[in-house]
């Protein structure tokens, strides 16, 4: 029984009818184009099939009331006094509050959540929550939906609601994925290009098992090592300086700041080599940006584990593989690969066995297919 079936059943337990509306929000991998976010670059994301589901309904006051199958935990507030709450439904509570100070009207409603997005796996399970709950709101209360504009109103919620300082990308590929493609976006103006998966190839989200740990000292340090380095070049962000001057002005820069400006400049790069090569069919040229990027990660930003590390190693020596690389904020969590179709299943049961092996830990590896961003699911 698939997601959307569980949470029709449980909705009709709950409620005693069948629900009005279902919607759905994926979560994402990003391909490549890491750390690049908050310098105003570029990134290459795509939305997968594990997604968050809402089974719902119209109420006729100001209420909301969504169960959760996973937590087994009720959200419940009135829309006339959004307060802060406790654990998962601060989410909720905080996309209500953007959408209101948005000036989008608000209808209550009830229903049912469920996902099969792994939690802490770097897979964007909050933003496929708040573009879920995005959906549920327009879906009862009727105004027009701009995929854009509601990813800035999640970003919003996680930024002032919940105080997560994230950037953009996880909520602008939730909303505007397209089956089939990645999503190209410019991190500084917003705009985005659709960009084909190549013909015959897969992508295969390889799940390490290590959860990241205390990150946030060593991602604010990034950040702030990048501004030092956006100073010296005299320029907003590392998006605006080129490869070119990198390396006739780079010598003057301390040598930590160097190899970490060095990364940024360089994914911005291959990220939009990569896009030219999938609208161009070359998956061979992909999978060595892939391949490159992670290599950047590894040793110039310094974000890798030895868990990701071993699992990139593992994916590239399989019959069939074109690339591998960490992927997200780094230190635990997926790499993604691009494989060739033909041999993707056997590469996934050679690679999770390769690796329990050599680690001892059990891997969650998959192959994923590009859906469409958060949207209305017929009942």
């Amino acid at each position: 029984m698939n997601l959307q079936q569980q949470i029709t059943n449980e909705f009709g337990q709950r409620f005693g009818q069948p629900p009005i509306f279902i919607v759905r929000a994926p979560g994402r991998v990003n391909l490549i184009g890491e750390h690049t976010d908050y310098n105003d670059g570029f990134v290459l994301p795509m939305t997968i099939e594990q997604s968050m589901w809402i089974a719902l309904r119209p109420r006729d006051d100001q209420r909301v009331e969504l169960i959760s199958m996973d937590f087994e935990d009720l959200a419940q507030f009135s829309l006339d006094d959004i307060t802060h709450g406790e654990s998962w439904d601060e989410y909720v509570r905080g996309m209500a509050w953007a959408l209101q100070k948005g000036g989008y009207p608000l209808r209550g409603w009830e229903g049912v959540l469920a996902s099969d997005i792994p939690v802490g796996a770097g897979l964007s399970s909050s933003a496929a929550l708040e573009l879920s709950i995005a959906r549920a709101f327009w879906a009862v209360s009727h105004w027009d939906w701009d995929p854009t504009e509601m990813a800035l109103i999640a970003k919003r919620a996680e930024n002032e609601w919940l105080g997560l300082q994230s950037g953009i990308m996880d909520q602008m590929i939730c909303a505007n994925g397209k089956d089939g493609h990645a999503l190209l976006i410019d991190c500084r103006d917003l705009t985005s290009r659709l960009v084909p998966i190549p013909r015959g190839t897969a992508v295969v989200v390889l799940d390490t098992g290590i959860r990241r740990g205390l990150v946030d000292s060593a991602y604010n340090e990034r950040v702030a090592q990048c501004q030092t380095a956006s100073d010296f070049f005299n320029v907003a962000a590392l998006r605006d300086v080129s490869p070119e001057t990198f390396e006739l002005q780079s010598g003057k820069l301390d040598t930590l700041i160097r190899r970490r400006s060095r990364h940024v400049i360089s994914e911005n790069a291959r990220t939009l080599q990569s896009a030219e090569a999938m609208t161009a069919g070359d998956a061979i040229a992909l999978g060595k940006l892939m391949n490159a990027s992670h290599v950047s990660l590894r040793d110039d930003y310094e974000v890798s584990s030895d868990e990701l590390n071993t699992m990139v190693e593992i994916a590239k020596s399989r019959a069939g593989s074109l690339g591998a690389r960490m992927t997200g904020g780094g230190f635990g969590g997926c790499a993604v690969a691009l494989v060739k179709e033909s041999v993707a299943p056997t590469f996934v049961d050679e690679v999770a066995a390769t690796y329990q092996e050599q680690t001892g830990i059990q891997p969650n590896v998959y192959i994923c297919h590009p859906t469409n961003g958060a949207e209305m699911v017929k009942v």
